[in-house]
């Protein structure tokens, strides 16, 4: 009875099914459809349907009508979709590791899902299983390769595009705190903060779901891109531009193909190709020309690099963001990574004529990397008195100014979110519980939902792993942290997913869950990065489901069958990262050493580890409050909500003031470091020819082809990646050759770019700490 009684409450926002006669109730067990390619209903033949979304952009990407015939929970489907969730988590995870950090994103799984599918479709024999026990009857081959089953591949695929946090912790412990509790425990923290955001998710879906308001624009790309893949009309060509008059599978080939072997230059035969610093190797040992010009701890001032990995490795590709957005980051890279960071390093704030200009390590008073195992206790704790008898922490200037403008985003996001939106959240919020359902709403009502007991007992579940990882390993997090990091997620899943719903911006909560953390229980650092996970990542991942369930929704895919692709595939891909990580671990020499001969240096993990340290072992309390060294970057907290105002009063006198995002150009870099600006300059620069300058002048090219280059250049390059790994690892090195050499041996890429040089036995900064 209780089941039943909540089944209705789900349903309460579902229009009345006497309404909706016209429309069969589907039973969506688990069972696969087995409708013949027959009784598809072609676009042609559906019945024109006037009613549509009220919002513009939903209605130019998403159908306003359902093949409700089309199977979907096919032999097919799920195994080319864990086929592509194994194979896209194992890439993504070990190149979570190299930097620039590469990896198959999203279109790339939709593109390669499309070709596994038409080859599955076209020479997979029709055969026919059953399986009476359950009175399954399964089709090897249902006929022509659907959008409902290309929607169930890219939900499982698309867990793999993003890698878990969790296992930047596993890193940190087991490479820089050389401290190991197990696979098991592994498995434990990675699946508990992968999937804890199932419960947060399910009892978001009335919120931010089923309305219409609740757009989630990141979606609509996606949803457009499928469908047009399986349209069936044929789309006008243009033989006066590049590619125009060649079909999207041969084009997509093509480009894949050429960057493959391309990549094979800067990467293997000519390397200096990667970051052609030229003018830092004409003077390779002065330190203020490899500060200005070099593209590895330098400033890149001449941003120039043949090498996609430089140009996408870090930020995404330039090809995807709207040109608006490329536009005020780049506003905020060079006002901030250039030109304070520029006049703060040369005025020798923040002691920095000792330390490098950019980059994510930490360091000590003689200018050596700062040695955490002096001021670690035996159970991994905070050591005052070693700490007071060692050293205080220093940082690179970009490091120091990417905490400086988190501080401002937070409050710049807030009040952005407040000047330019809030009006619009509040009655989206005051109405999204009632509101009318729209057309795809109705077209979903058929399909039964996932009942709320799911999600809470995937919670329940979740929550126990969660607890065992906590209290059952020595990770120094108190039971009542767990509880208010679980209670900071769930409570700011609700305000975060609304604002993200309708402006496609995410509030980060890792500043906020270190503050906290860090000022409440300091002297931690494997309990910070565990409690910042449960704080900020679980919120994250919720969200992230809920945009899947969107995704689904305006596929018109059944709830469960969404339910059961996320949660399998979100299953298969944290075993599979755990095992690729420890392989990686054991196998790759110099892991993590910014020296790595294959680039394996971990970026991520050196931020996530530098990060527990300041945060966790040693606390912001000691680095960032009045009297400390960096206490002077607490203003940029009045930046963020100054600057946020300031362009609000602006742009009211001045229409260019109106194209400005405070947030964007605050946070947009925040990947500096271990980014630089050779990053983010080139991408900007190729952001500007493909999404201002093609999009402009040629709108037909870059509207039917410039996601599928996009996506071909980023496979293109992670094939030929993977084969450059498989070759060191045997052993075959790039040729000899000074076009090689000179990528090693300037003060830039040995990390060695400082301008005064201690002797030994002598130290800078301050007498006391």
């Amino acid at each position: 009875m209780a089941i039943e009684a909540q089944d209705e409450e789900e349903h309460m926002l579902l229009p009345n099914r006497k309404q909706l006669s016209n429309m069969n109730r589907h039973d969506d067990s688990l069972s696969e459809d087995t409708a013949s390619s027959e009784t598809l209903i072609s676009d042609d033949e559906v019945i024109n349907n006037t009613e549509d979304s009220p919002y513009p952009e939903v209605r130019a990407a998403a159908r306003n009508f359902d093949h409700e015939h089309l199977p979907y929970n096919t032999i097919r489907a799920w195994t080319i979709g864990m086929i592509l969730c194994v194979m896209g988590t194992a890439l993504n995870t070990l190149y979570s590791l190299r930097s620039p950090r590469i990896g198959l994103g999203s279109l790339i799984v939709l593109l390669v899902g499309w070709v596994m599918g038409r080859a599955w479709e076209r020479w997979m024999p029709a055969r026919q299983f059953s399986y009476r026990p359950l009175g399954l009857q399964l089709q090897l081959n249902p006929g022509p390769f659907n959008v409902k089953e290309h929607t169930a591949i890219m939900i499982m695929a698309s867990v793999a595009v993003s890698v878990a946090n969790a296992t930047d912790v596993i890193l940190a412990q087991i490479v820089f705190y050389k401290q190991d509790f197990g696979v098991l425990y592994q498995l434990l923290l990675v699946i508990s903060t992968q999937s804890l955001g199932y419960g947060i998710a399910g009892m978001l879906r009335k919120l931010l779901v089923y309305p219409a308001s609740m757009i989630w624009p990141s979606n609509l790309a996606v949803v457009t891109l499928l469908n047009t893949m399986h349209e069936s009309k044929t789309v006008d060509l243009d033989p006066t531009v590049l590619g125009g008059n060649m079909p999207k599978l041969r084009w997509f080939s093509i480009v894949a193909t050429a960057m493959f072997f391309y990549y094979f230059i800067p990467g293997f035969l000519a390397q200096c190709l990667s970051i052609p610093a030229f003018l830092t190797w004409m003077a390779p040992n002065n330190a203020v020309v490899n500060q200005i010009f070099g593209g590895t701890t330098g400033l890149s001032l001449i941003p120039l690099t043949f090498d996609w990995t430089q140009i996408a490795g870090f930020v995404g590709s330039p090809m995807i963001p709207p040109w608006h957005a490329i536009a005020n980051t780049l506003l905020g890279v060079v006002i901030f990574y250039v030109g304070l960071a520029a006049t703060l390093h040369y005025a020798g704030v923040w002691y920095a004529a000792y330390l490098p200009m950019s980059d994510s390590q930490t360091y000590d008073n003689t200018g050596t990397r700062y040695n955490v195992t002096r001021i670690l206790t035996p159970e991994f704790t905070f050591d005052k008195e070693a700490y007071e008898s060692y050293s205080p922490i220093f940082i690179s200037t970009t490091f120091a100014i990417n905490y400086g403008l988190s501080f401002a985003t937070i409050l710049s996001l807030i009040g952005y979110t407040w000047i330019n939106h809030r009006r619009t959240i509040w009655s989206l919020y005051k109405r999204s519980a009632y509101e009318k359902p729209d057309i795809h709403m109705k077209l979903m009502s058929k399909y039964r939902e996932v009942p709320h007991w799911w999600y809470i007992s995937v919670f329940a579940v979740m929550l126990l792993f969660a607890l065992i990882t906590v209290l059952g390993y020595p990770t120094n997090l108190p039971l009542w942290a767990f509880i208010l990091a679980v209670v900071i997620s769930s409570v700011f899943s609700v305000p975060i997913g609304i604002i993200q719903a309708v402006t496609n911006t995410q509030i980060g909560l890792n500043v906020l869950t270190e503050f906290i953390f860090g000022y409440l229980q300091p002297g931690n650092p494997l309990a910070l990065m565990i409690f910042k996970n449960f704080g900020y990542v679980t919120m994250s991942q919720a969200l992230d489901f809920v945009g899947d369930l969107k995704f689904g929704h305006y596929m018109k895919l059944p709830p469960r069958m969404t339910f059961a692709c996320q949660l399998s595939a979100t299953v298969v891909s944290c075993l599979v990262q755990v095992v690729v990580l420890n392989l990686a671990i054991r196998n790759i020499d110099g892991l993590c050493d910014p020296t790595q001969p294959s680039h394996f240096t971990c970026p991520g993990g050196r931020v996530f580890f530098s990060s527990s340290v300041i945060w966790g072992l040693i606390g912001p309390a000691r680095v960032f409050s009045p009297g400390q060294i960096y206490s002077g970057l607490l203003v940029f907290f009045a930046v963020g909500a100054t600057a946020t105002v300031a362009l609000h009063l602006a742009a009211k006198r001045y229409s260019l003031a109106k194209h400005i995002m405070v947030p964007l150009v605050l946070g947009g870099a925040g990947s500096i470091p271990p980014a630089t600006p050779l990053n983010y300059l080139s991408w900007g620069i190729v952001g500007f020819v493909f999404q201002y300058w093609v999009k402009k002048h040629y709108s037909g090219w870059w509207s039917r082809l410039n996601y599928l280059t996009s996506s071909a250049l980023d496979l293109g390059l992670a094939l030929s990646t993977i084969v450059l790994f498989a070759m060191n690892m045997s052993g075959i090195r790039g040729p000899d050759w000074w076009g090689n050499r000179i990528t090693r041996t300037t003060m830039d890429a040995r990390h060695k770019a400082i301008q005064v040089v201690l002797p030994p036995g002598q130290k800078f900064g301050p007498d006391s700490w």
